[in-house]
């Protein structure tokens, strides 16, 4: 938005902006974890940016004089610093990880909420000690490191045939598109890098993908969701519908219609909860089902009370529209906030914005492995063609120029690495 005009404060405790499409490809080496961040701090100086979480939002009235209507609003956010305190002692000192800094409070005229959610782990005994998520390029960064233990690991001598490979199992939990994308980079990766540089050890690697639901890819076409999985399959990677997990444990999980299952990797993908900031949010009305905040067409939140408040927004996965939820994808996060800076735009300019927020779903883009891809996009009455459905490389080619268009860094560092 216009930075001339208002003065724009963000607080993040990621100095980054995720681009979540591309975290798959980070994690296996694929991409650069560069290609899949945007730092907060490339907009400055026209934007105030403060490492910090929030946590806690103040939005309510304020009565000075009793029986009288209310005076002003309080409007204020506390925050605590995600940084280390100023220190003279080393980096690594375990001590100041503990005590981030002293807490503070920003006031506001307007707020936004983008906190995104925090991966559903639906209070399965282990999952959050034992599986890595996928939700963040830190997360990216442990799943490769663990990708390079097992493989390392794997090439000591001492080790059986039955050892490695428990430690080259790798179990993706969750058939949406982040654990079918993943599950498409690891085979890339154990096809090409693997083969060359730990020619003995590729051919005792498995995947396997396991979902409760009775298919993988649920938001997408019947046909291409049969496409994925006949290629999949074709290409070893093995597909567990209607399995269940029952706990998580080190080395190995329990799942209900197999029982013990080793593994020397974990990703669990399997939907959103609710962030802790939206959780303790106590003056915002929440769906009963998701925790999310409910927001009216205009996306501002509406109150316990009934009311939308004129002056908080929220957008992204923390938001379910109080005409229906829509898919929890970047796609969405996108249009909502193009939506809402040209609202406040024309709010600091007090000029009329009052056409709704409406989703123009654009498609939707999966990555299934040795340069295929699927695109679905739902019709709405024009003729089936190139942008209703497709498969293989032409989906492929759709894929990665969508996604490293729509992140500034992630072009950049592709046209550098293309060069390189």
């Amino acid at each position: 938005m216009s930075c001339l005009t208002s003065d724009v404060v963000v607080v993040s405790p990621n100095t980054y902006f995720n681009f979540t499409p591309l975290l798959a490809g980070t994690a296996v080496g694929t991409l650069e974890f560069r290609c899949a961040i945007e730092p907060v701090r490339r907009y400055a100086p026209q934007v105030t940016y403060y490492q910090a979480w929030c946590d806690e939002i103040v939005a309510f009235y304020i009565l000075v004089v009793t029986e009288a209507p209310p005076d002003f609003v309080r409007k204020e956010i506390k925050c605590m610093p995600a940084t280390r305190p100023l220190s003279s002692e080393p980096t690594g000192d375990a001590e100041a990880i503990s005590h981030p800094g002293p807490p503070f409070t920003l006031r506001f005229d307007k707020l936004v909420i983008a906190v995104g959610a925090y991966s559903q782990t639906f209070n399965i005994p282990g999952v959050k000690e034992h599986a890595h998520f996928l939700k963040d390029v830190k997360d990216a960064r442990r799943i490769r490191g663990r990708l390079l233990e097992c493989f390392e690991q794997a090439s000591l001598p001492f080790l059986s045939d039955i050892d490695r490979r428990n430690l080259l199992n790798f179990c993706i939990v969750g058939g949406g598109p982040t654990g079918i994308e993943f599950a498409a980079e690891l085979h890339d990766l154990i096809h090409t890098d693997v083969a060359r540089h730990y020619p003995s050890l590729a051919r005792l690697s498995k995947i396997t993908v396991y979902d409760v639901a009775p298919s993988i890819l649920g938001s997408f076409d019947l046909s291409l969701r049969q496409y994925t999985e006949k290629t999949l399959s074709r290409e070893g990677i093995s597909i567990l519908t209607n399995h269940h997990v029952e706990r998580v444990e080190k080395g190995h999980m329990i799942v209900k219609e197999k029982g013990e299952v080793p593994f020397g990797l974990l990703v669990w993908s399997t939907g959103l909860a609710p962030n802790p900031l939206v959780q303790i949010t106590k003056q915002i009305k929440k769906d009963p089902k998701t925790q999310s905040l409910i927001a009216n067409n205009n996306l501002n939140v509406i109150m316990e009370d009934g009311e939308p408040n004129p002056d908080i927004w929220a957008i992204g996965d923390a938001v379910r529209p109080e005409d229906g939820p829509l898919p929890a994808t970047a796609q969405v996060a996108n249009q909502m906030a193009k939506y809402l800076v040209k609202k406040l735009n024309a709010l600091v300019k007090d000029q009329e914005h009052s056409q709704p927020f409406k989703f123009q779903h654009q498609g939707s883009l999966a990555y299934i492995g040795d340069w295929k891809a699927i695109y679905d996009r739902p019709s709405s009455g024009e003729k089936e063609g190139f942008l209703q459905k497709e498969t293989g490389r032409r989906a492929w080619l759709l894929w990665r120029s969508a996604y490293f268009t729509m992140t500034l860094s992630g072009f950049l560092d592709a046209i550098s690495l293309d060069f390189n």
